[in-house]
């Protein structure tokens, strides 16, 4: 370990909490150590009293989505298919996609329900002087995160087009990240440009991965405290079998 180079650890992920402000509610039962104490003493048939101190371990149980808090969505999420062959579940991704070089794009000036374009990228990237390469992992700055479970979370933020997407995936890109609720404009510009009379509206750069394999993370936080490149960052999914997404704890890398 002394030859690792020294880093600074950036917490990149919001807690997951007792909440209704997911799409599926999340749930959170906590057991204290003396009912958790008892009910493994029920198990074994002992005497609770007979713990140290007459109390045992604690834990808690989950109700809770997949795609809850900060978590990476597998290409099985955006459809049976990717490129034409079975897509990946988020058991089958491979981790090295997960961990690379970190780019940060900010955002976070931009409107809520604009959508970011490719040509916004290349600005973007142009201003902190940096050129793409395969694998690097992209993160998209709005500061959404400052308002994790208030009410306008699922709607201040930009969200990026279809457009840009593909060109990001162009680039040799495989895996995307954000600090919003999506991947996406917000459901509210979303029904907007539905109701416009455009249908290709639905999800647009979700469904890009049905044609080129691609994933994202949502819901990161603290990409305000990262510089725009030179470090590395880590989205390791739990392992769920067959499971369209996964809760991450994101971290970057910083070196000092």
């Amino acid at each position: 370990m002394d030859s690792w180079p020294k880093c600074r650890l950036v917490d990149l992920s919001v807690p997951l909490m007792n909440s209704s402000y997911e799409p599926q509610e999340t749930k959170i039962v906590y057991w204290d150590h003396e009912l958790f104490g008892r009910q493994c003493c029920k198990s074994l048939g002992a005497d609770p009293a007979d713990l140290p101190d007459g109390i045992g371990t604690s834990s808690e149980n989950l109700e809770v989505g997949s795609h809850a808090g900060t978590h990476l969505d597998a290409p099985y999420h955006y459809g049976p298919l990717s490129e034409g062959a079975p897509a990946k579940r988020i058991d089958e991704v491979p981790l090295d996609w997960c961990f690379g070089d970190g780019v940060v794009l900010d955002f976070h000036e931009k409107p809520a329900g604009y959508e970011i374009s490719a040509n916004d990228m290349r600005e973007a990237l142009e201003k902190i002087g940096y050129t793409l390469k395969p694998r690097d992992i992209v993160c998209v700055r709005t500061d959404a995160d400052k308002h994790y479970r208030k009410p306008d979370f699922f709607e201040c933020f930009p969200g990026v087009s279809r457009e840009a997407t593909l060109w990001l995936i162009d680039q040799g890109i495989k895996v995307t990240a954000t600090d919003a609720w999506g991947w996406d404009v917000p459901y509210k510009q979303m029904k907007a440009n539905y109701d416009a009379g455009r249908p290709d509206s639905l999800w647009p750069s979700h469904f890009v991965a049905r044609e080129r394999e691609y994933l994202h993370a949502e819901k990161l936080a603290n990409l305000d405290q990262l510089p725009p490149f030179g470090f590395k960052i880590a989205l390791f999914p739990i392992k769920i079998e067959k499971a369209s997404g996964a809760w991450v704890r994101g971290v970057a890398f910083l070196p000092e």
